[in-house]
């Protein structure tokens, strides 16, 4: 499964999806479309959907999307959104609450063995120290009480790079919290 079918995404996907179907899936439908129709042409087997990574519904719809077609093996999750590109709120839900919940999900269905690539940026440890404690709570708060933390609260994150930073401490530290499980 791809979310997120821009360039970085796309080349992960090439690089371990031969011999497997891919479920191509992106927020824009269309452009979910024109990847997987790329890919199929040069002998990838594949499938589109529309995906909001913020939102929970969508992503178990794409899980049983993929299971339509096996079992789930690999994940790569290269969407997201830029401190250019939206507000401190929607980079907090996307970003941040939308990996952990991706992981947290689709930690419920892959297969033994199987990897889940989340891209991520140089943002996360250009951000600077987190106390312990930020630390901890970033890593294993539920997922759907992240974004009450105090530290999370948009009027406690001083504008969209920092909201961005924290999003990909947070994702580092969800990925090492969820990969143990």
């Amino acid at each position: 499964v791809l979310i997120g079918a821009g360039l970085i995404g796309v080349a992960c996907a090439r690089r371990v999806s031969a011999g497997k179907h891919l479920v191509v899936a992106d927020l824009n439908e269309a452009t979910a479309k024109s990847v997987a129709k790329d890919l199929y042409n040069a002998g990838f087997e594949t499938s589109s959907i529309k995906a909001d990574l913020s939102s929970r519904e969508s992503i178990l719809n794409v899980i049983k999307e993929a299971k339509k077609y096996g079992n789930i093996t690999n994940v790569i999750n290269a969407a997201g959104v830029s401190p250019s590109q939206a507000p401190i709120k929607k980079i907090l839900e996307v970003d941040l609450y939308g990996t952990s919940m991706l992981l947290e999900e689709f930690g419920k269905v892959i297969s033994e063995g199987g990897s889940c690539i989340v891209i991520s940026s140089q943002s996360g440890p250009r951000l600077g120290a987190l106390t312990q404690e930020e630390n901890e709570l970033l890593a294993l708060t539920p997922t759907d009480e992240l974004l009450k933390l105090d530290m999370l609260k948009e009027e406690n994150v001083k504008n969209t790079l920092t909201a961005y930073q924290l999003a990909k401490r947070c994702n580092v530290l969800r990925v090492a919290s969820e990969a143990v499980k």
